[in-house]
């Protein structure tokens, strides 16, 4: 099978590291707007050859379109008017607007919306990792919109990668990622932003930053590119959660200006009950 990274980056290039391995593609073929990131994608062995959009698609059984998201809502309506029998899938943060876009289109069939809930805060093909997807989930949005064939053999492809399945339609989807996934970097990104506008030495953060710091700005390292279209479609779920977290940190606020700490006690209490969710 000929398989398609469109964006070979973290995601793409880590699908196609294991899609190789595991035998499903006997060719990778890399599409990508910097020719940084096509040569240093062969030079990784992420894929096999570089090759225009439409001819890469003619050419393919497969193709995984893998770029930040607001460039993908672009180059879906490109890639399917190329598309007869191909799969196209996606592996965007959001789906709802993405899918919207592919509606209309006469081959909605061949197009299944995904969501691989795996990442890190790296970018670019030197970041991608093999067989980093094994034990997480996976999203499949809006499915009867799919042709079967088209569904199942995206479903083989991540059963390969290791990860589950989950089935959503894909307005549920962005009101669930915004909670578990980005809610998570605005927090990092702010947090990031405080301690430097606080901690003039960078030497002393250096010094003194423990494993819970880190683990807690980690995510502050992303990729603008990527991060600030995923807030740009879906805006109005992550500003609701963020008026919550807001609220939220108000009253561990409130506690300490009133030096309330049996109620703060009460609050740490609560967020400890995330251990049911977590394990």
């Amino acid at each position: 099978m000929t398989v398609t990274i469109i964006g070979i980056g973290l995601i793409g290039g880590s699908m196609a590291l294991t899609l190789k391995e595991k035998g499903f593609a006997n060719k990778v073929i890399g599409v990508d707007a910097s020719k940084l990131h096509c040569e240093k994608a062969l030079a990784l062995g992420l894929v096999d050859e570089i090759a225009e959009l439409e001819d890469a698609v003619l050419r393919s059984d497969l193709i995984i379109l893998s770029t930040p998201i607001n460039a993908a809502e672009a180059l879906l309506p490109l890639i399917m008017k190329h598309v007869t029998k191909q799969v196209v899938m996606d592996t965007g943060s959001t789906k709802k607007i993405i899918c919207e876009s592919a509606n209309g289109n006469p081959n909605r069939g061949r197009f299944v919306a995904t969501h691989p809930m795996w990442g890190t805060e790296y970018s670019g093909p030197e970041a991608a990792i093999k067989n980093a997807f094994h034990g997480k989930a996976t999203v499949i949005c809006n499915k009867e919109d799919s042709d079967q064939d088209a569904v199942a053999l995206v479903e083989k492809v991540y059963g390969l990668l290791g990860m589950h399945l989950v089935y959503m339609n894909a307005a549920d989807h962005d009101v669930h990622v915004a909670y578990v996934s980005h809610i998570s970097h605005i927090t990092s990104f702010a947090l990031a932003n405080t301690v430097l506008e606080k901690e003039k030495e960078g030497d002393a953060i250096f010094e003194l930053a423990s494993g819970g710091f880190e683990s807690t700005v980690r995510l502050a390292k992303s990729n603008p590119a990527m991060w600030v279209p995923i807030f740009m479609q879906n805006r109005e779920n992550v500003l609701d959660v963020l008026n919550e977290h807001i609220v939220q940190l108000r009253k561990f606020k409130a506690c300490l200006e009133k030096e309330n700490y049996e109620y703060l006690e009460e609050l740490i209490v609560q967020a400890n009950g995330i251990k049911r969710i977590l394990k």
